[in-house]
């Protein structure tokens, strides 16, 4: 087979809508495929940035244009008995492909590829290749028109009738530029005689410990020769077989003697060896990496995972897009940026249901890493019709991604979408739709089917939050199967996830802004940025500063001036999501695991994101990082609580010390203990005499945890509790920091003096007397006093000594009404 991608060559012409004059005079325009209208455009100056200050705003005119892509194509005649096609892994969205004045193809799906025959319009002279893509929006908008409304958790937007992208349309997190374009390669393909048209291995581990692949192979034929069988074989580990194909369809089954397991990160290695299946004679061959593992989901009583018959305890972050324009996603960029996953003491990432089935790098990179993967199906926060052409498209993409993701050992669970039976369950959906339908028989009939089909290797699940197997409970019910946390951030206060003690959390998280200098770079504003309009665009939650300032008030305060009031939401941020994972954590394995929204954002925004879009790290990844350590040490409610997430024991002797905050130590007792792998253990703590002037500092083998008994606002905090020098070293700079008083949080911000500048560690708690090192580095020269004070060097006593108010301008954090939206509580209609 011989591939010839169409790379060069392309441009593209606006054809209809709302252009303006300068994109329109400028006539043809060089195009990039794989790309985008946008980035094209951009990449002439010819837009602008989207991502800057207010100019979203000023591209919504692109919701309704339509486009054409073109070049020019010679495809030479056909050898005897050879096939020729034209192969598009990925168009978005709507398109009609046509060459040499025939139309070739129809499209209404950017979660699909499509493959014509065109050898016989291969006559070696050059014609025009078009693809026509039309607006998405007018699409979906007629398709509605067509079926009838459904609701969307942003209708009236129409995300929920055309399968692309739901996030492409804006969301509480991301902008709303409906993107358009060749987004995956373009090629040609000249085959003869046979082509492999499917390789799906199943792989699974018998329990001693053999290894076995059953490789499905499906072929096409050319018809242009005889349908004679074909030799074809398979390999791995050495292990070889051979079979014959008499059709279009065989399986291959290979035995692997000790096969070297695939394990979590956390939980062993995860080795990855070379399946390779051969067609014929050199006719076609196809590749992959794949690991030796078995997955089950117990949901008898909870929602645990289990990998090689262990169970895991999940720590986990939800994925979106890592960019909006997709197509600037290079396999480097996911490649640090799951570094920063692993970096933060993660195991999974859960892709959500309304971003894409990403790249083959992404999943890649994870089975390398030992990163596990919960895949969506694309369904998010609506009611999707089960008619025509809608169902046809669901299940063309589901059976293509099913199979597609096969060889992967990252891959341990398939979901049926994200909140649409919770949805359809409280957010008043049931009124407005009557007896229309809503997506459900895609949740727990199609995919589920498809799956048991096509990949019975892994478990499914019907949706995020779902209860299995009892229709009269809550799809949301925290006491079965997986649930969703949003009533902190939209209504209470985070001391509420203590609260409940879910089986399962798959969705939670607080909100924070980006970087400083993410910030700065990308959003401009007046003197007051929390009400101006341009930060307010990068703030897409509704009433999101609202939320913020009240989850500040009963903990630190709302400050007056910009600068702190940044810090201060970072910091909460960190500090509300740290004590629901700590809460969590100490109750494995009724909690089997927790999945924090988010990790990364597509666009510099006010978000719950760790990682911002300039992959810089927010406090909160240090707090995922703290919190996710192996072996933590923490206080709920009256105990000291050890976890330990690791294969040996943790013993040692945990010594307790109430100490005030100058250091005067007021007791001190001491408990010989012992963890047992992979458990918890609870002690019961000395209650303080003054909450407000004492600590408890714990301690087990180089473990150490500082505990406040009150919030900071409530306590005699020293708001200037430490001293710092800084020294340069080689790529960078040395920062010792040492408290005469008790210290919360203490935390560099680098980034703030150089944009490349990133420290080693923050929120640091020190004890009186204590000192702490911190590495900064960076290719810059800084001034190294500016390292050692405000606003690089913060603590959150620091927050004590600027102006704050106690409570919100705004009322209290209570709403009534159903709630449409995991993170928000706009209406549906």
């Amino acid at each position: 087979m011989h591939h010839t991608p169409l790379i060069d060559g392309w441009t593209i012409t606006p054809t209809g809508g709302p252009v303006p004059d300068a994109i329109t005079t400028a006539g043809p325009v060089p195009a990039t495929v794989p790309g985008s209208v946008h980035t094209d455009l951009l990449a002439l100056d010819l837009i602008p940035d989207p991502y800057l200050d207010a100019h979203e705003e000023d591209l919504r005119w692109f919701h309704h244009t339509d486009w054409r892509y073109t070049r020019d194509l010679t495809l030479d005649p056909p050898a005897a008995g050879e096939r020729i096609d034209l192969a598009f892994d990925g168009i978005d969205t709507v398109g009609t492909v046509g060459y040499a004045g025939a139309e070739l193809l129809r499209t209404a799906n950017m979660h699909r590829s499509y493959r014509v025959d065109v050898r016989h319009l291969a006559d070696g002279t050059a014609h025009p290749l078009t693809v026509d893509l039309r607006s998405a929006t007018a699409y979906a908008h007629e398709l509605r028109a067509q079926l009838g409304d459904r609701p969307n958790s942003y209708w009236p937007v129409p995300f929920n009738f055309v399968r692309k992208m739901a996030c492409s349309f804006g969301w509480d997190w991301g902008p709303d530029l409906r993107t358009v374009g060749l987004w995956k390669q373009v090629r040609i393909e000249r085959w003869h005689t046979a082509r492999l048209a499917e390789v799906r291995p199943l792989i699974t581990v018998d329990d001693d410990g053999t290894g076995r692949v059953e490789v499905h192979v499906t072929v096409e034929r050319s018809g242009l020769v005889d349908a004679a069988p074909l030799p074809v074989s398979a390999e791995v580990c050495g292990v070889r077989v051979e079979g014959e194909i008499t059709d279009e369809h065989t399986v291959l089954h290979l035995a692997v003697p000790d096969a070297d397991l695939w394990w979590p990160v956390g939980y062993g290695d995860h080795p990855l060896h070379t399946l390779t299946v051969t067609l014929g004679d050199g006719l076609d061959s196809w590749t992959r990496q794949i690991g030796f593992r078995n997955v089950r989901l117990d949901l008898t009583d909870g929602f645990v995972l289990h990998v090689n018959g262990r169970p895991i305890a999940v720590k986990g972050a939800n994925w979106i897009p890592d960019d909006h324009f997709l197509t600037r996603i290079t396999r480097e960029r996911l490649d640090r940026r799951l570094d920063q996953a692993l970096g933060a003491r993660l195991n999974l990432l859960r892709i959500w249901g309304g971003g894409i089935y990403e790249s083959e790098d992404f999943y890649a990179a994870c089975d390398q890493r030992g990163l596990l993967v919960w895949q969506d199906f694309l369904l998010a926060c609506a009611a999707y019709p089960e008619e025509q052409p809608l169902a046809a498209e669901f299940e063309a993409e589901a059976r293509e991604n099913v199979v597609r993701l096969a060889p992967h050992p990252s891959l341990v669970i398939w979901n049926g979408g994200n909140e649409n039976l919770w949805g359809y369950q409280d957010w008043g959906w049931q009124q407005l739709l009557g007896d229309a339908t809503w997506g459900e028989h895609y949740a727990v009939e199609l995919f589920r089917d498809i799956v048991a089909e096509l990949d019975p290797t892994r478990p499914y699940t019907d949706n995020s939050p779902f209860t299995p197997g009892r229709a009269d409970l809550h799809p949301n019910d925290p006491d079965h199967g997986s649930h969703h946390q949003w009533e902190v951030w939209n209504r209470v206060d985070y001391r509420e996830y203590r609260s409940e003690t879910p089986r399962f959390c798959s969705e939670f998280g607080f909100q924070g802004p980006p970087t400083w200098r993410t910030l700065t770079d990308w959003v401009h504003t007046g003197d007051d940025p929390k009400t101006d309009p341009v930060f307010l665009i990068h703030q897409k939650a509704d009433d999101g500063n609202g939320k913020l300032d009240r989850g500040l008030a009963p903990h630190l305060g709302i400050p007056a001036d910009f600068t702190d009031w940044h810090w201060a939401t970072q910091l909460n941020q960190a500090r509300a999501v740290e004590h629901a994972v700590t809460h969590y954590r100490g109750h494995w394995p009724h909690t089997a695991g927790w999945i924090v929204w988010q990790l990364n954002d597509c666009w510099p925004v006010t978000s719950w994101a760790a990682v911002d879009s300039e992959e810089r790290r927010k406090p909160l990844w240090y707090a995922l990082r703290n919190a996710g350590a192996d072996r933590l040490l923490t206080v709920l409610d009256s105990d000291a609580v050890l976890v330990n997430d690791t294969d040996r024991p943790w013993t040692g002797d945990l010594h307790l010390r109430r100490q005030r905050h100058d250091g005067t130590v007021l007791a001190e007792d001491v408990h010989p203990v012992e963890v047992a792998p992979r458990a918890v253990t609870r002690l019961p703590i000395p209650a303080p005499t003054d909450p407000r002037t004492e600590i408890l500092v714990a301690e087990l083998t180089g473990v150490r945890h500082l505990h406040v008994h009150v919030e900071d606002i409530d306590s005699t905090l020293d708001p200037d509790p430490v001293t710092a020098t800084a020294t340069r070293i080689d790529g960078g700079y040395r920062v010792e920091v040492t408290a005469h008083s008790t210290a919360r949080d203490v935390t560099l911000l680098p980034d703030r003096l150089a944009a490349d500048a990133v420290v080693d560690e923050a929120l640091v708690d020190l004890a009186a007397g204590d000192s702490v090192t911190f590495t900064v580095r960076t290719t810059a020269e800084l001034d190294p006093a500016a390292l050692t004070r405000s606003p690089v060097l913060r603590t959150a006593n620091d927050l004590r000594s600027v102006a704050t108010t106690h409570s919100p301008d705004q009322g209290p954090l209570v709403q009534t009404a159903p709630v449409p939206i995991s993170h928000d509580v706009e209406a549906t209609a």
